[in-house]
């Protein structure tokens, strides 16, 4: 890596391809990108829409609309509807097709004749998406993305962006290395993607014969994802597609400048454009609300284990100076941006911040009470968990189901909800199983060459922060990241 320069001065007058552009991310990258150089030429956003009409109203009502763009309508005031038609270039499209289901060829021209950086955000992070949904979109999608940049004239840099997690269930340190097909260093042997998708094409096939209703269809192809994804050693569909993505990039690049970049655990904002923005239920926050909620009373996992997140903003920020660092430069380099080596996080510390947020600051049910939290029981291995749900839950909800057909469905009420709280558990547990027990430090050599690259260099280290050590997790969840998923998620 060359010294890297000026992120802002490189950002002047150029031309950026933003593929996945309603992601949660990559809204923070273009808040961003917009709100420090004004100057940069065009961003072409492609949005999965079938027609220019629903192309622009994604943006207005799944980008432009959110808080998340507040600093810049004040910042440019009457000039903010101006400003965002002049900067951004809807793009309709959908990378799970050839030149990415681009319809209008003039513009497809214009993207191939200006593109200076693209970045590719697009994927499914359901842990149990539909195989043939995940495969379609976060595998045959970037080999699709692949080859449409190898058309791009001038492009200079290339950025994917994967998941830490794409390491499956691997434990220790966890280093940036590339995976490859075949049976060479961190190959997998015997995986065809062609091969995948004809599995795929030939279940549907029998599942339609069989005139299988779509919610057959729809848990068939769940269980298909996470059944082929375990068959190659990856616990679930998500980390499994994402990971043969990061080996088409490898296969596929050629001469272009690419960067992967694994993010762990992404949370919301620390500090930009303000502190506590975020979008969705992501992975811990869906343990966050179930418990503010009085839905999770017990779960499993190790409590010393360290729990690598990372705010969004400082993602967004290592993207920015990657892409500077290795613009026109034949690269071949995987960037994690995480916490878990420079200032680790355990589940001990999320149980306390969640019991100290929530007792001093109850969620008010719909009725006007507030909800009673207390100390979540922990249990550290799936026999004891199956045990004590066992022992205090589902004997009890045999008995009341009993009852409940004895008087007359008197209990009716008290069952549903009961039974409600118990699959929240149940789901949950299952998804995340893999991760409760997860004893894996995600390295981070190359990011962290990357800061003191930045440092050295011209980058404007106080607006491109990305250095983990600067968070004090403490204030950060009880005053920024719980209060952002009560006032974002919780409904």
């Amino acid at each position: 890596m060359e010294e890297v320069g000026s992120v802002l001065h490189f950002l002047e007058g150029k031309t950026i391809l933003v593929i996945g552009a309603t992601g949660f991310l990559a809204k923070i990258f273009l808040e961003k990108v917009l709100r420090v150089q004004p100057n940069v030429k065009k961003l072409f956003l492609l949005l999965r829409a079938g027609d220019a009409k629903s192309a622009t109203h994604r943006l207005q009502n799944e980008i432009i609309a959110k808080d998340l763009f507040n600093l810049l309508k004040e910042k440019l005031g009457a000039n903010f509807k101006s400003f965002i038609s002049e900067k951004l270039i809807l793009v309709p499209g959908d990378i799970t097709y050839e030149d990415l289901g681009l319809k209008d060829s003039n513009l497809r021209e214009d993207i191939y004749n200006e593109t200076d950086v693209i970045i590719n955000f697009a994927a499914s992070t359901n842990f149990d998406e539909r195989y043939d949904v995940a495969l379609s979109l976060n595998t045959f999608g970037v080999k699709h993305v692949m080859s449409f940049a190898k058309q791009c004239i001038k492009l200079k840099i290339l950025v994917h962006v994967s998941t830490a997690y794409v390491c499956g269930e691997k434990g220790g340190l966890i280093l940036e290395n590339a995976y490859h097909f075949g049976d060479s260093l961190n190959g997998v042997s015997g995986l065809d993607i062609d091969a995948e998708r004809k599995i795929v094409c030939d279940k549907l096939d029998e599942l339609r014969d069989k005139r299988a209703t779509e919610d057959e269809i729809k848990v068939a192809m769940k269980g298909l994802g996470i059944s082929r994804a375990q068959v190659y050693g990856w616990p679930n569909t998500y980390v499994f597609t994402k990971a043969v993505a990061e080996m088409l990039v490898e296969q596929l690049k050629g001469n272009i400048s690419t960067v992967i970049l694994r993010p762990a655990i992404v949370t919301s904002t620390f500090k930009e454009p303000f502190p506590g923005w975020v979008e969705g239920v992501r992975t811990i926050d869906s343990l966050g609300v179930a418990y503010g909620k009085g839905k999770l009373t017990c779960f499993l996992g190790d409590l010393k284990g360290v729990v690598d997140v990372i705010p969004a903003d400082l993602v967004v920020n290592a993207i920015l100076v990657a892409m500077v660092a290795h613009a026109n430069q034949a690269s071949d380099v995987i960037y994690h941006v995480g916490s878990s080596v420079r200032n680790p996080l355990t589940y001990l510390n999320l149980q306390d911040y969640g019991f100290r947020y929530f007792t001093a600051k109850p969620w008010i049910n719909k009725d006007g009470t507030p909800v009673k939290v207390g100390r979540v029981k922990v249990l550290n291995n799936m026999a004891s968990f199956h045990r004590y749900m066992f022992i205090h839950y589902l004997v009890f909800l045999k008995g009341l189901e009993l009852a409940n057909t004895a008087f007359c469905k008197y209990f009716q009420g008290t069952y549903f909800d009961l039974n409600r709280k118990i699959q929240t558990v149940m789901r949950l547990v299952e998804l995340y199983r893999p991760y409760l027990f997860f004893d894996g430090i995600f390295d981070d050599m190359n990011t962290e060459k990357l800061r003191m690259a930045a440092r050295q260099g011209g980058v404007e280290t106080e607006l491109f922060y990305f250095d983990p050590k600067l968070i004090d997790w403490d204030d950060y969840f009880m005053n920024t990241h719980i209060p952002g998923i009560v006032k974002y998620i919780f409904k």
